[in-house]
């Protein structure tokens, strides 16, 4: 069976970081999207999936909130959801 083109426009980084990733898996950007597609079409239907791993930005945002907590720095302490509320209402005033 012949090859034809299929032309998608994607912008820069995008293209670089599929590039990579498929680098990575040991293939092709090609043939990363082609087994894409045939595993689409086989299965007949779309999988995504939202990865639940942290951005490494969240991972920091992480750290530092457990060193504060550590230090027992800038940590509000309630009591319940009522205690929560109320030092929200007072933030606000």
């Amino acid at each position: 069976m012949g090859s034809v083109q299929l032309s998608i426009k994607i912008d820069e980084k995008t293209k670089q970081e599929l590039k990579t990733f498929a680098t990575e898996l040991g293939v092709s950007s090609t043939a990363l999207v082609n087994m894409v597609v045939k595993q689409t079409l086989r299965d007949r239907r779309v999988v995504l999936s939202t990865n639940l791993e942290p951005t490494p930005y969240l991972e920091q945002i992480m750290r530092d909130a457990k060193a504060d907590y550590v230090a027992d720095r800038d940590i509000t302490h309630t009591k319940g959801a009522k205690g929560a509320l109320a030092h929200l209402d007072s933030l606000m005033k």
